[in-house]
């Protein structure tokens, strides 16, 4: 995982210097969040611009203080219900959840910059709390808003982003959009790893992309979205950074028989197929839901 970026400024040094950050995935000398000395070798849609033949766009991302993310809803989700923002566990201002450690129903105010089409900031969102929030099997965080999906169409236009019900298939077109640096990546998925190991953290079921998402510094917790479909698939969350094994910012693969992996460059994100289940009636998160298999405190 890369580090989360620590605000604008910091944004600002790391493009001119090329320090890592911290979390996110990267490529071949990055993670998920990744060093912005690879932004060159990024493909990237700038504000204002769309990918061409893709119907992905930006419209319902948003900007963290340190990562990205977006505002999501699940198949059932009422118009009048409070709104999620999926962003990574490792994006939590609280910091990293320990091995084992499942944040739920934790006070926040965080603030989100949605965005709309194009990339441009629309409007400011505020979170009431972390819904929910691990770095166990998965790395993933989910803030409840002060806001209906409802108002947010209202006030912006935008809708929320669907969360897909099924698990992903290799070979499957994909874009993560990351609303910190506004900017789209495209690759294909190229598999899932039974167990991905990275310091202290393991995560289970991860999506590989193929080498082409060579994402950077603070796209930690993009959406990771079904070209076909324009749904969210998995959210995007860490890479390789220099070949080191199962370190931090060099997550490792581990197969079914113990066999381990390093593919330096590779990037990777978290499944979110398994989050529909523990998303009960009024998008509140339930764990105790049939079929929820989130990790519990």
């Amino acid at each position: 995982m890369n580090k989360p970026l620590v605000g604008a400024f910091l944004a600002a040094l790391l493009l001119g210097a090329g320090v890592a950050p911290a979390v996110a995935a990267g490529p071949a000398g990055s993670t998920s969040e990744v060093s912005a000395e690879a932004a060159p070798q990024t493909k990237y849609t700038a504000p204002g611009t769309v990918p061409a033949a893709k119907a992905v766009t930006f419209a319902g991302t948003v900007a963290l203080s340190n990562c990205s993310g977006s505002v999501v809803r699940s198949p059932d989700a009422a118009p009048t219900d409070p709104a999620l923002v999926l962003s990574n566990g490792h994006c939590m201002e609280s910091g990293f959840p320990g091995p084992g450690e499942v944040v739920v129903d934790q006070p926040s105010s965080r603030t989100f910059t949605l965005l709309n089409a194009s990339g441009s900031g629309v409007g400011t969102l505020k979170a009431s709390k972390i819904a929910y929030g691990t770095m166990t099997d998965t790395d993933l965080s989910l803030y409840e808003l002060t806001s209906t999906y409802q108002q947010i169409e209202d006030s912006y236009g935008i809708q929320a982003l669907e969360l897909e019900t099924a698990h992903p298939t290799a070979g499957t077109a994909i874009t993560v959009a990351s609303g910190y640096w506004k900017r789209t990546y495209s690759c294909d998925i190229d598999g899932f790893v039974h167990q991905l190991k990275e310091g202290r953290w393991t995560w289970k079921d991860s999506v590989r992309y193929t080498p082409e998402c060579q994402t950077i510094g603070g796209t930690s917790g993009s959406p990771v979205i079904d070209d076909a479909t324009g749904k969210v698939v998995a959210v995007n969350n860490t890479g390789n950074e220099s070949g080191q094994e199962c370190t931090d910012n060099n997550p490792c693969e581990v197969d079914e028989n113990g066999e381990v992996t390093v593919r330096e460059g590779i990037n990777y994100a978290q499944q979110t197929y398994n989050m529909v289940p523990c998303i009960g009636a009024g998008s509140k998160i339930d764990l105790t839901r049939e079929g929820c298999a989130l990790p519990k405190p």
